[in-house]
């Protein structure tokens, strides 16, 4: 008995394709969810020749309404934490959320119908997948960008397909596995569908061999004596009770008692790591001279050990307030706590940091998921820091660790190559749910496209050391856990095609695969008119 879809609506086709597709993530891992795309292609293929176009949006919207309400849900958890003044949004903000980034979706199967396909299998696929890969370029872009769950990084961060990420980076990784995936879709047109299926296979076995001797190439070696050593410290602190003020004393002491713990060897660690919005309130309060909070972290600080921790921070009057998402990087002297650098978060999240149109969402009575002032402000383009004695670092704070290219910005822009990445996050806005899960995944992108390691740093999980194949340590943190990662920094460090040239490969792959898909249908075109004359 065979599945006849033409029986099936297809509006729960669509849905059907974006959910497959979705669940294909980590952590789900349901790689044959990936024909979801094939199913999508199909769908636009075969929609109303009487409304072709408009059946092309619907049927793309609907996928990605599926995709980013099974990617995005655990948002709602984010305004839970403050029942009382941000519980009704919820639902709001996942229909939103799903809805609007389907648009996105919608759009490309809509152009990709209005081009008219191409007759030829090879150059359909190749078609779909590079108008497709261009929305998702599009969605990491516009107005502030939100690249979560890129069709590339559906591949588990550090698995042998997940390294061609190295050299396309993940929205050529996009492209590309949107071409292999949609392949399924004309499997049955003939020596054609063959073809194109043969070319897919061969691609697939071709970049998995790739990944597989670049990440078996790199075992991790001892340490050498002079390694970088990093204490990574979660103390699984709610995000709810950061806004309890009776709990204040209880998380400063649950941050310090852990950074005490004795270190292994007894040689302590060169750089102490705590999460995004580790202790809740500015640091210019509890790192000001004579407070009981600064005391007690100086005392539990090695003499030269630089402590970074995630924090937001005042500037100016109360006529002129800015508040920023920073990373403080702070020295144990001989005479005290010294500054050793500052990092104020470029990329702000919608709604969560900051309003867009902030009139008139506080006239509807939308507040920011952050109960600081107005919000954040956001800080210059993104810099490495270089505190005196240790390597350069690139910050990512939270969700800044989803983009493509973010890292090779800062670098390019100061001239100084960033020895590792750490991104600290506050991933307790989601609770126990995908969406840590997740961003552990897609971060860890960021470190093959660069060929650095990653120090990962969550309140409440999942924290852990990635290395520069995008591979978690031995010692992880996972959601729930408190305790402490002491390990040397990864020592492989690769100098990779994406870090040397960006998204140019994507550009070129994106043109090779436009034109091959457009020049079927320009010599269709053609033909016919040249049958007509």
């Amino acid at each position: 008995m065979t599945l006849d879809l033409a029986r099936i609506p297809r509006w729960v086709l669509a849905l059907a394709a974006g959910a497959a597709a979705a669940l294909a993530h980590p952590p789900f891992g349901l790689l044959p969810g990936l024909l979801g795309y094939a199913l999508l292609l199909w769908l636009v293929d075969t929609v109303d020749s009487d409304r072709p176009l408009r059946s092309a949006f619907w049927r793309g919207w609907l996928a990605g309404v599926a995709y980013f309400a099974i990617g995005t849900w655990w948002i709602a958890e984010a305004f839970l934490v403050d029942i009382v003044h941000h519980g009704w949004m919820a639902p709001l903000a996942v229909s939103f959320m799903a809805g609007g980034i389907a648009l996105f979706w919608g759009a490309a199967c809509l152009t990709y119908r209005w081009i008219g396909g191409a007759p030829g299998a090879v150059g359909r696929v190749l078609l779909f997948a590079a108008v497709f890969a261009g929305f998702e370029w599009l969605r990491g872009h516009v107005l502030t960008g939100f690249p979560w769950n890129l069709v590339g990084e559906t591949w588990k961060a550090g698995s042998a397909m997940s390294q061609t990420a190295a050299l396309v980076g993940a929205y050529g990784l996009t492209l590309i596995t949107l071409a292999i995936a949609a392949s399924a879709a004309v499997w049955r047109e003939g020596r054609a569908g063959r073809i194109a299926l043969g070319l897919a296979a061969a691609t697939l076995v071709g970049l998995w061999s790739f990944g597989a001797c670049r990440t078996a190439g790199t075992a991790e070696s001892p340490p050498a004596a002079t390694a970088l050593t990093v204490r990574i410290v979660q103390a699984d602190i709610k995000q709810s009770a950061k806004y309890d003020p009776a709990e204040f004393q209880r998380i400063v002491t649950a941050y310090v008692s852990l950074t005490a713990r004795p270190y292994p060897g007894g040689r302590p660690a060169d750089i102490v790591v705590w999460p995004e919005g580790a202790i809740p309130d500015a640091v210019n309060s509890y790192l000001a001279p004579g407070t009981w909070t600064r005391a007690a972290i100086e005392d539990v600080l090695a003499p030269g050990q630089v402590l970074l921790v995630g924090a937001y921070r005042v500037e100016g009057t109360q006529a002129d307030y800015r508040a920023y998402n920073s990373l403080i990087a702070v020295r144990r002297t001989a005479a005290g706590l010294e500054p050793a650098g500052v990092y104020d978060k470029f990329r702000l999240v919608p709604f969560g940091e900051f309003l867009p149109l902030d009139g008139l969402m506080t006239a509807l009575g939308v507040k920011t998921l952050v109960h600081v002032g107005d919000g954040f402000t956001s800080g210059p383009p993104p810099r490495p820091l270089q505190p005196d004695g240790l390597p350069a670092f690139q910050p990512l704070i939270c969700y800044e660790g989803l983009y493509p290219g973010f890292t090779r910005a800062g670098a390019k822009a100061s001239g100084i190559k960033p020895d590792f990445i750490v991104n600290a996050s506050n991933d307790a806005w989601f609770g126990a749910t995908s969406g840590p899960l997740q961003h552990l995944n897609l971060s860890s992108y960021r470190a093959i496209e660069e060929g650095i390691p990653i120090i990962r740093s969550t309140p409440t999980g999942v924290s852990t050391l990635v290395d520069a194949t995008g591979r978690a340590g031995d010692k992880i943190l996972g959601l729930g856990e408190s305790g402490v990662i002491d390990q040397s920094l990864p020592q492989q460090r690769f100098e990779t095609l994406y870090r040397r040239l960006g998204d140019l490969p994507f550009l070129l792959l994106l043109l090779i695969s436009g034109f091959i898909g457009l020049r079927f249908r320009v010599v269709s075109v053609l033909k016919s008119m040249q049958n007509r004359f």
